[in-house]
């Protein structure tokens, strides 16, 4: 066999066939990357910027995720808003889901235009419906002495949750209210356009990834949202519950920050 490619996809195949992990060759059939609890083969992405610096210790490629994006033609508004102003404005006046009948205030997320980072969490708690802002009960401020830890400022990272009002005693979304309010977030990426995403807790992380894979199996990986390079970890409320997920919370933090340039 001479042909290059031909000669890469018979590689690739046996390494599938002896248990070896996804790779992802742009141009080369049957190449995508496919979820292991999914038969159906996720579309590749380009390669991020950030997925090109070299660091021999990152760990390996996981999941891609390109969700469709939003039809310029449509008549939805979120589809126009071409500013975290905007997302936020049309977040305040949503009724989309049960979630805004107790709400007291909507919880958009925050941060500069320009950040390199974006934190995802689940869903605003007691103070976050309080106050409006994102992680600015004890789980914030944890998150913040997380984000010194690796030198990043809070106020230079845009934080935001899946969904944007708090749940009835902070239960985990439901799925229709994550359908209903996703394509806010997914617009926000969109607008900001980061070098990495921290997936804070299995919502954000499975949200991000359309996946039903545990957080654990999601750890310690590289994956890809519309290309941009997505870490799991755990969320700091959890970590308030169980200091023992510290440490590995500071190694998924220090591999996002190794992906920044």
């Amino acid at each position: 066999m001479s042909d290059g490619r031909a000669l890469a996809r018979e590689f690739l195949e046996q390494q599938r066939l002896l248990g070896g992990n996804s790779v992802m060759l742009s141009g080369l059939p049957g190449s995508e990357m496919r979820d292991a609890g999914s038969a159906t083969p996720q579309p590749p992405t380009p390669a991020h910027p950030a997925s090109r610096i070299p660091h021999p210790d990152l760990p390996a490629a996981g999941l891609s995720y390109d969700p469709p994006g939003g039809d310029l033609f449509s008549a939805d508004p979120l589809h126009q808003a071409a500013s975290l102003d905007a997302v936020a404005a049309l977040v305040a006046a949503c009724t989309k889901c049960r979630l805004c009948e107790g709400r007291r205030h909507t919880v958009p997320g925050e941060g500069p235009r320009d950040a390199r980072l974006v934190v995802v969490g689940e869903g605003p708690g007691r103070v976050e419906d309080q106050t409006g802002r994102p992680f600015v009960g004890p789980a914030g401020e944890l998150l913040t002495k997380i984000l010194a830890a690796i030198e990043l400022r809070r106020d230079h990272v845009f934080i935001c949750n899946v969904v944007k009002c708090r749940p009835p005693e902070n239960r985990v979304p439901q799925y229709d209210e994550i359908a209903a309010c996703v394509p806010y977030l997914f617009h926000q990426i969109d607008v900001l356009k980061p070098q990495v995403i921290l997936a804070m807790g299995g919502t954000a992380a499975q949200t991000l990834l359309n996946t039903k894979q545990s957080l654990g199996t999601l750890r310690n990986q590289i994956h890809r949202f519309r290309g941009i390079p997505v870490i799991v970890t755990y969320h700091p409320a959890a970590l308030l519950r169980n200091p023992h997920w510290k440490k590995p919370t500071w190694d998924d933090v220090r591999i996002a920050r190794r992906l920044l340039a």
